[in-house]
């Protein structure tokens, strides 16, 4: 078998999010069905992490291994050619058949767009936020979330998922000419996780909460005593690390 790597970008408005659904339009719904085309085999295409409806992504990874080897040039043009125009292989490579792009994933990072200005152009992409915002403030009070926590408080409920823990690495705010810019890094991300921190930043924020106050949230382990997800257009899965 021969094990291949792809890294991809999509526009996420239009689907359901990464994973196959029943019924609704996925990224990976779109990319296995035009993989199959090319190698007229069924494959299982594994991606480095599920990514909401509306989420975008610069730098997602996925793997998917074949009986036969492929012209790896040849195959990423042909694949982008069957490929929506909202989504792309940027890069194949073959690797290892050991490879696995969402156990052998180290760290994953995203970014969180916000515009305080309404714009044509930015409208898909960024949350149109009319509040200043303090930079300072925001980068205090981000500390909170860094190292390893119970994220349950900012995680959807209805998650599956057991163990809630996540180790952060960084998170912090920036200002560029026309946005505001989210980064944070993690080993792993829960459902709706990075949407519910930066909602809750920007409501902490804006009322002058405080740190105290975001732990508090933390240490119910409650979703209910976080605040509104920010919007899902926004966000981008930015780098995958292994």
């Amino acid at each position: 078998m021969y094990n291949y790597k792809l890294t991809i970008q999509y526009d996420g408005t239009n689907y359901s999010g990464w994973q196959i659904q029943k019924n609704s339009k996925s990224v990976q719904g779109e990319i296995t069905s035009a993989i199959k085309v090319l190698t007229k085999q069924q494959v299982s295409l594994i991606g480095s992490g599920r990514t909401d409806a509306g989420v975008h992504a610069l730098g997602q990874i996925a793997n998917f291994k074949t009986v036969e080897k492929l012209d790896l040039y040849k195959f990423k043009h042909s694949i982008n050619s069957i490929l929506p125009k909202d989504i792309s292989v940027i890069d194949i490579t073959d690797v290892e058949d050991s490879f696995h792009s969402r156990f052998d994933a180290k760290k994953r990072s995203y970014l969180y767009f916000i515009t305080n200005f309404k714009s044509p152009f930015f409208e898909k992409y960024s949350y149109n936020y009319r509040e200043a915002i303090d930079i300072l403030e925001i980068n205090k009070l981000a500390k909170v979330f860094i190292g390893e926590k119970d994220f349950t408080s900012f995680s959807k409920k209805n998650s599956e998922v057991k163990n809630r823990k996540c180790i952060v690495f960084d998170l912090h705010c920036r200002r560029t000419k026309n946005f505001t810019v989210f980064y944070i890094e993690a080993n792993r991300f829960l459902h709706g996780m990075v949407r519910t921190i930066i909602g809750t930043l920007l409501f902490a924020e804006k009322n002058k909460s405080g740190e105290k106050f975001l732990e508090e949230i933390m240490n119910a382990k409650n979703r209910e005593e976080a605040f509104e997800s920010a919007p899902a257009k926004g966000l981008f899965l930015y780098k995958v690390k292994y």
